[in-house]
C-alpha cells in the first residue's frame, strides 16, 4: 500500500484517541510512568503533541539545510489534564495532517536521520509512529491492550522503516513494529536496544535531483502505479517499472538495503519525475555497486542523466560511511551509444566487457 500521509494520519488518530479517552477519567492515574518509559503518561501525551506540531513547523519553516528544529518549546498548559491532553494530541495530529496535505511536492524540513532532511510523507510517517507507539506506552501503563488499525503498522514500516525485514510466514506487522522500536521481542532476531527509522536520501544534481524510492512506492510503481511522483509525459518508463520490481522483492525476501536501491531523477523546474536511477543491490565483495538508469523519451538529450549519474556517483563514494566502497559499474547494450555516452561524460570509462554488454566502470581512485 503506498503511503497517504495526511488519510493516514487522520485514521491513525482517530483510532488513538478513542483509545486514550477510554482510560482519560478518574479511574486511571496519568502521573503513572508510561510502560517502558521514565515519562509518566502525560509528559508522553505531551510528547506526542510536540512531535505533531514540530513536524508541521518543519515543513513550513522549510528548514531542511539549516541544520536544526525550528526553535521553539511545546508544552501543555499547567494544570491541564488527561482529557485534555487527549483533545491537544487530536487538535495537533489535525494541524500535521493539514500541513501534509498542502506542503508543495519538492518541500522538505530538516531531521537527522538519516542525512538531514525529509519530505512531508516522512514527517507524516514519523508522526504516526510516534502516536501509535506512545499510544500503546500510555495504555500498558494501565494494563490496557492496544492495537492501531489493520494495514497501518505495514505502511509505515514499508515506509520509515525498510532496513526492517517485513513480517513473513504468519508473523504480526504489528509485533514487527514494536520489535523494530525496541518494544518487542521478534523470533530469529536479538531484541533491540537502540533504534532509528530511515527517510529517503535526496541527491542534488543540477537541473534534477534524485530521491530515493521507498518500498511501499516501488511495490506501486511495479503495479502500475505512480509511486506517489509527478511523472513527465511518457513516465513511467518499462525500465523504471522493472528496477521498482526488484526493489519491492528485495525488501519482501528481506534483502533490501537503504541507500543501495533505486532513486527517481526529478525535473527541478516542475517537480516532475523524469526516470529513474540507482543500484541493482549492495555492493560486492570486492566493493563494486552496479549501476543502472532509464530516462522517459520527452526528456532524454537535455543532459539530466549525465547530471544525475555525477551527483550519485560522488554521493556514493565521497560519502563517510562508504569507505568500503571500491566503485561503480555499468551494463549497457553494444549499440546503446547514448547511453555509453551518458557514461562517459560521467567520467566512467571502458572496462573488460561481460558476456554480450560494453562495461564502464568508475573506481574510487579517481573520485
Amino acid at each position: 500500500m503506498l503511503f497517504n500521509g495526511g488519510d493516514l494520519i487522520d485514521e491513525a488518530t482517530a483510532h488513538a484517541v478513542a483509545a486514550l479517552r477510554a482510560v482519560a477519567t478518574d479511574a486511571y492515574d496519568w502521573t503513572t510512568p508510561a510502560g517502558g518509559l521514565e515519562w509518566s503518561c502525560l509528559d508522553t501525551a505531551e510528547h506526542i503533541v510536540s512531535d505533531f506540531t514540530a513536524y508541521a513547523a518543519q515543513l513550513t519553516g522549510r528548514t531542511a539545510g539549516t541544520g536544526t528544529y525550528v526553535p521553539m518549546e511545546i508544552r501543555l498548559d499547567a494544570g491541564t489534564g488527561a482529557d485534555g491532553a487527549v483533545r491537544c494530541v487530536e487538535a495537533s495530529a489535525g494541524l500535521l495532517a493539514a500541513v501534509v496535505r498542502t506542503t508543495p511536492p519538492g518541500v522538505r524540513g530538516w531531521h537527522p536521520f538519516p542525512y538531514g532532511s525529509a519530505d512531508a510523507a516522512g514527517f507524516a510517517a514519523m508522526g504516526v509512529v510516534e502516536l501509535v507507539l506512545h499510544t500503546y506506552d500510555i495504555l500498558r501503563a494501565f494494563a490496557v491492550p492496544y492495537e492501531p488499525p489493520a494495514g497501518l503498522p505495514a505502511a509505515v514500516l514499508a515506509r520509515q522503516f525498510p532496513h526492517v525485514p517485513p513480517a513473513r510466514d504468519g508473523e504480526d506487522p504489528w509485533r514487527v513494529l514494536l520489535w523494530a522500536t525496541g518494544r518487542a521481542d521478534r523470533a530469529g532476531h536479538p531484541r533491540k536496544d537502540r533504534w532509528r527509522w530511515h527517510n529517503p536520501i535526496q541527491v542534488p544534481a543540477g537541473p534534477v535531483e534524485l530521491i530515493e524510492v521507498s518500498p511501499d512506492a516501488a511495490a506501486d510503481l511495479a503495479a502500475g502505479g505512480t509511486g506517489g511522483s509527478h511523472w513527465t509525459e511518457g513516465g513511467p518508463f518499462e525500465g523504471t517499472r522493472g528496477a521498482a520490481g526488484r526493489t519491492a522483492r528485495a525488501y519482501a525476501a528481506g534483502t533490501h538495503r537503504p541507500e543501495w536501491g533505486m532513486f527517481t531523477v526529478v525535473r527541478v523546474a516542475d517537480r516532475r519525475a523524469v526516470g529513474a536511477m540507482g543500484f541493482h543491490g549492495v555492493p560486492d565483495d570486492e566493493g563494486w555497486a552496479e549501476v543502472g538508469y532509464d530516462l522517459v523519451p520527452e526528456a532524454r538529450g537535455n543532459g539530466y542523466a549525465t547530471e544525475a549519474l555525477r551527483a550519485l556517483t560522488a554521493w556514493a563514494l565521497d560519502h563517510p560511511d562508504h569507505t568500503a566502497v571500491s566503485g561503480l559499474r555499468a551494463l549497457t547494450d553494444r549499440d546503446n551509444t547514448a547511453s555509453h555516452a551518458v557514461l562517459t561524460r560521467a567520467g566512467f570509462t571502458r572496462a573488460a566487457d561481460r558476456d554480450d554488454s560494453h562495461t564502464f566502470e568508475y573506481a574510487r581512485t579517481r573520485a
